[in-house]
C-alpha cells in the first residue's frame, strides 16, 4: 500500500463503530474490524497498540461525538427539534441498514466485562450517555423545565430511545420507534409549556 493510501485513524474507527453496531463487541475481532475498515491490522494495531478494547472505546467515542453534533446543532432550535433529530438519526441508521445496526455504544454498554474488570470501551459508553443526557437536560432546563424534572426526562429520553432501537432491530420495524417518538415529544411537550 503506498503512503499516501494508507488508511486513516478516523476511517478504522468508524469502521470498528459500524461492525460493533452489527454484530456487538464479543462477536467482533480486531482482525474483522481492520477488514470491515479495508485497513491492513498492522495499520490497525499501529493506531490502537493497545488492540480490541482501545479501538472499541474509540469507536463509541466516535459515535458519541457524532451524535452529540447533531444533537447541539438540533437543540438550538429548542428540546422538541432536538428529540426529533435524535429520533430521526436513529430511524435512518436501523432503516438504511435494513434494521442490520443498530448502536455501538448500547452494543458496547451491555457487554458483560470480563474478569470484573471495567474495560475502557465500557467506560466510553457510560460518558457518551452522560453527554447525551446533558445535552437533553440542558436545553429543557433553558426552555422551562425543572433542573430534576429535566435530568429524568433526558435519561428516560436516552434509554427509551436506545432501547427502542433494539426492539426496531428485532421487530425489523419502525413501529416502536413511532409510538416512543410520540410518548417522548408529548412529556418534552408538557415540560416545556410553562
Amino acid at each position: 500500500m503506498a503512503k499516501g493510501s494508507a488508511p486513516s485513524r478516523e476511517r478504522i474507527v468508524a469502521g470498528a463503530a459500524d461492525m460493533i453496531s452489527r454484530r456487538g463487541l464479543s462477536a467482533t475481532s480486531i482482525r474483522e474490524m481492520a477488514k470491515h475498515a479495508k485497513a491492513p491490522l498492522g495499520s490497525t494495531y499501529h493506531y490502537f497498540p493497545e488492540g480490541k478494547q482501545q479501538l472499541a472505546a474509540e469507536a463509541v467515542r466516535h459515535t458519541g461525538d457524532w451524535v452529540a453534533r447533531s444533537l447541539r446543532k438540533e437543540l438550538e432550535a429548542g428540546p422538541a427539534a432536538g428529540l426529533g433529530a435524535f429520533l430521526d438519526l436513529w430511524r435512518k441508521i436501523i432503516v438504511d441498514s435494513d434494521f442490520h445496526a443498530g448502536c455501538p455504544v448500547l452494543a458496547v454498554a451491555i457487554e458483560e466485562p470480563q474478569n470484573g474488570e471495567i474495560p475502557p470501551a465500557l467506560t466510553a459508553a457510560a460518558e457518551v450517555f452522560e453527554q447525551w443526557e446533558a445535552l437533553l437536560a440542558d436545553s429543557l432546563r433553558a426552555h422551562g423545565a425543572e433542573a430534576e424534572q429535566a435530568a429524568q426526562l433526558a435519561t428516560l429520553t436516552v434509554a427509551a430511545v436506545e432501547g427502542t432501537v433494539a426492539m426496531c432491530r428485532a421487530q425489523r420495524s419502525t413501529r416502536p420507534l413511532d409510538r416512543t417518538a410520540e410518548q417522548l415529544q408529548a412529556l418534552v411537550a408538557a415540560v416545556t409549556a410553562k
